[in-house]
């Protein structure tokens, strides 16, 4: 048996690897040796191994997360090739975010904010006071686009059993919400019934994380956004834009900063206005 398998340094300048790297991807459960002497402790490989130990190199270089490559080697041709290319638009798709990102950081660290922040219109508009359906959750960014419009989604299903809904929905951040900061933030549909909302929030349990609050009347300095702006950086330009017209008009802050949905989002194109970032302002 000892004949036929290849000692851990012959596999290793097979496969045109490090013993090093052979060992790690042994302790990670990737590619685990043919036979292990009980004795010395030696690995020994198959030839027929070299394909997986090259493919799990490969991987690696792409930054494909450990338990993505376990998958990829387990599956057959088909559906490993399936699984490169999700992991691979994925990956594309927040490259070209990070694009974005570093572009608009270079814009700020050149001093160029007020040229960025030129493209967007503040105003002004006073909101009156109204009973809101709530759900408040800790979240980081990347699952605010699942969450932001499934809550919208409930709390919309509740108002309409209570009058309706009477405004635009809106997510308020009482926090920072990024892949560190996990905010919280909060979503709100105004409601034309009060007491019939508090009934049905009940009903829900507080396990559902729905309740019922009064949102004070406030004006709101806001920036008016396109589909294709909400996504980052465009929407933090557009929050800072409004931050430092309000400190140019010499206003105060009076609660925390929100996003205003208008518009039906599936519906909108990506130059179709559809939110406003807004703070209320005193």
């Amino acid at each position: 048996m000892h004949q036929e398998l290849l000692t851990i340094g012959a596999f290793a300048a097979r496969a045109r690897l490090s013993p090093k790297a052979l060992r790690l991807y042994d302790r990670l459960g990737l590619l685990a040796p043919a036979y292990v002497d009980e004795v010395s402790g030696y690995r020994h490989y198959r030839a027929d191994q070299v394909d997986r130990a090259r493919t799990v190199a490969l991987l690696r270089q792409l930054d494909m997360p450990l338990a993505r490559i376990a998958e990829v080697v387990e599956a057959d041709g088909a559906q490993a090739a399936a699984l490169l290319t999700s992991y691979w638009a994925a990956a594309e798709s927040r490259f070209a975010s990070q694009r974005t990102l570093a572009e608009y950081l270079r814009g700020r660290l050149s001093g160029r904010s007020s040229e960025m922040y030129g493209k967007f219109v503040v105003e002004t508009v006073d909101v009156p006071e109204r009973v809101v359906l709530t759900e408040k959750r800790h979240t980081l960014a990347d699952e605010l686009p699942i969450w932001i419009p499934a809550s919208l989604g409930r709390l919309e299903d509740g108002a309409r059993e209570c009058g309706g809904v009477t405004g635009a929905p809106f997510v308020v951040y009482y926090a920072e919400v990024s892949m560190e900061s996990d905010g919280p933030a909060e979503s709100c549909v105004p409601v034309a019934d009060g007491e019939a909302a508090r009934v049905w929030a009940e009903k829900r349990g507080r396990a559902s994380g729905i309740e019922v609050r009064v949102e004070p009347a406030h004006r709101l300095a806001y920036a008016r956004i396109t589909k294709a702006q909400v996504a980052h950086p465009q929407i933090h330009a557009a929050f800072e834009a409004v931050e430092a017209w309000i400190a140019e008009q010499g206003l105060s802050y009076d609660g925390p900063c929100r996003e205003v949905y208008f518009a039906d989002w599936d519906a909108a194109g990506p130059e179709d206005p559809v939110c406003d970032v807004a703070f209320p302002v005193s």
